[in-house]
């Protein structure tokens, strides 16, 4: 795979397929994270005197212009992170984005409007996804690829775009790929993963390939009540793929035979009623044991003892690789699972990957030193399927 050191980008127009997929409260971005890790790639394309064309997708808006997606503030950001004047187009190949990147002198940076205003990004249609890729090259000289959150989507910036140019992968890219490999060929024992969010269905497939390759798995998040519905327990109105039991009972079933620790909440944070995430008024959860959840309650975050376990099971790992939260973070009473895990993480000596998505989110939110761990992935669906042994289109496009 060929990086932007052997591409020769001083005076050409480069297409930077970055991911500033960021949240949004209205126009206000509450987590930068996605756009400052891209942001040296840009300025090093810059510094080399390209003409840099940035896009990417932002929340899941329907082939059409849509106000609540708009790239615009993450344009914005982008401008003030790199020091620099950011051009935006108000269109994604139509008649704004081509004046715009007409416009550019060397070392100019512009940002094309969400990629998904346009049907063909996301079309399932070769041909529709082709002639907006055909568009797309248009635009430009040479392609980069920055944008691992995006890199397991089929999608026409992402796939079929570098196939129309002279391309390479971003240093983000670069930098992913070599972490993941780390996860993967070689590494450091004891391996220990943890995993929460709220499906156990989104971590099955890495469930099955981990259970090959880690020494311990911990479980928290939503995903844990279907597992402890598995062994036996009730878990009242908590979180519950009852679909997904069968599957439970075989991965416990396995990790067992092969000797791998598969570790549950021992005790959970319990409450009658969600809590609510905008005014964080106060929850009063009450905690019980992972095996006595009532019939009324939702199980919500890892107990204290559970914290204490996790902590436990992470201080001698080699290598540790963390994917979803342990409960409710954004809520002050349900963020001390996800934090002690985090903080475990930070205490033993191991190499450490938060695997981006709701993680990398909580590890801000939660006034972490990013700096702190070895990895915080920008791409949480990217990662997964990375380590369950998937081809990811985007990677496949750049290796060409």
């Amino acid at each position: 795979m060929k990086t932007i050191d052997d591409l020769q980008v001083a005076g050409q127009r480069v297409f930077v397929r970055a991911d500033l997929n960021v949240p949004l409260d209205g126009t206000t971005i509450t987590d930068d994270g996605r756009i400052r890790a891209v942001a040296p790639t840009i300025a090093k394309l810059v510094e080399r005197g390209a003409k840099v064309i940035v896009a990417s997708h932002l929340g899941r808006p329907k082939g059409a212009p849509d106000p609540a997606f708009s790239l615009a503030p993450a344009a914005a950001r982008l401008g003030d992170i790199l020091g620099q004047d950011v051009a935006f187009a108000t269109d994604t190949v139509g008649e704004s984005a081509r004046s715009v990147v007409a416009g550019l002198s060397d070392g100019q940076v512009a940002v094309l409007e969400n990629l998904r205003f346009n049907a063909g990004e996301t079309s399932k249609d070769d041909a529709e996804r082709g002639a907006f890729a055909d568009q797309l090259a248009a635009l430009a000289d040479l392609y980069v690829g920055d944008g691992f959150g995006a890199v397991h989507r089929k999608h026409a910036s992402v796939y079929d775009l570098p196939k129309r140019l002279p391309h390479a992968a971003g240093d983000l890219i670069a930098t992913e790929v070599g972490v993941l490999k780390k996860l993967t060929d070689d590494v450091k024992r004891p391996y220990v993963v943890a995993l929460g969010g709220a499906k156990v269905s989104d971590k099955l497939a890495v469930i099955d390939q981990l259970i090959e390759k880690a020494d311990r798995i911990l479980v928290g998040g939503g995903m844990a009540y279907t597992f402890l519905k598995a062994k036996g327990h009730e878990v009242g109105i908590s979180l519950l793929q009852e679909d997904q039991v069968p599957a439970c009972l075989e991965y416990l079933a396995r990790a067992e035979k092969r000797g791998v620790e598969f570790v549950l909440p021992v005790d959970v944070l319990v409450s009658g009623e969600f809590p609510d995430l905008k005014t964080k008024a106060p929850a009063h959860p009450d905690v019980v044991a992972a095996d006595a959840i009532p019939a009324d309650k939702e199980g919500l975050d890892i107990g204290p003892k559970t914290r204490e376990l996790y902590a436990a099971k992470l201080a001698d790992a080699g290598t540790v690789f963390w994917n979803g939260p342990m409960g409710v973070f954004e809520h002050p009473d349900y963020a001390g699972g996800t934090k002690a895990v985090a903080q475990g993480l930070l205490d033993s000596d191991a190499f450490t990957v938060v695997g981006g998505g709701d993680s990398a989110a909580a590890v801000r939110l939660l006034g972490f030193d990013e700096n702190a761990f070895g990895h915080i992935s920008t791409g949480g669906g990217a990662s997964l399927e990375y380590l369950e042994g998937k081809t990811l289109p985007g990677l496949a496009a750049l290796e060409d």
